[in-house]
């Protein structure tokens, strides 16, 4: 896998992945920034957000639950003194469907994060990683 980090200006820098696909990263106003993109240590916690419902969304299909959203609220806290690395990050998912067994939400859950989800393997390492959830049930 590559990527490729390329400098527009001040300190809004391009992402392109080896798909193809492009992101735009800057930094906030009071560093020099001008609110263009997201922040890199954001795309941190996407890239782990997307990491995780990945894996929840194939865990849950393939047990045959009906899945009409999935969707995590990530919140996380970050060292005051540089490096200002995540100290925890807590993501709670909400998933929506028809009939959702509640146990098996739970098991795909864990299995991404004990098993599956790399970026949060990589992550829990120096990080406190916690997770909950809530089904709503669509009629």
């Amino acid at each position: 896998m590559k990527a490729r980090i390329t400098w527009q200006e001040g300190v809004c820098f391009i992402g392109q992945t080896e798909s193809g696909h492009t992101v735009t990263m800057d930094g906030a106003p009071e560093a020099g920034g001008e609110n263009k993109g997201a922040r890199p240590m954001e795309m941190m916690l996407l890239g782990m957000g997307g990491c995780t419902s990945f894996d929840v969304i194939y865990i849950l299909r393939k047990g045959r639950q009906e899945v009409t959203d999935c969707q995590v609220e990530i919140t996380a806290q970050r060292a005051t003194r540089v490096p200002k690395v995540f100290t925890n990050i807590h993501l709670h998912f909400v998933i929506s469907g028809r009939s959702l067994d509640h146990k098996l939400v739970g098991r795909a859950i864990n299995l991404s994060a004990e098993k599956y989800c790399s970026a949060s393997m990589m992550l829990r390492t120096t990080v406190n990683i916690t997770h909950d959830f809530e089904i709503q049930e669509i009629a």
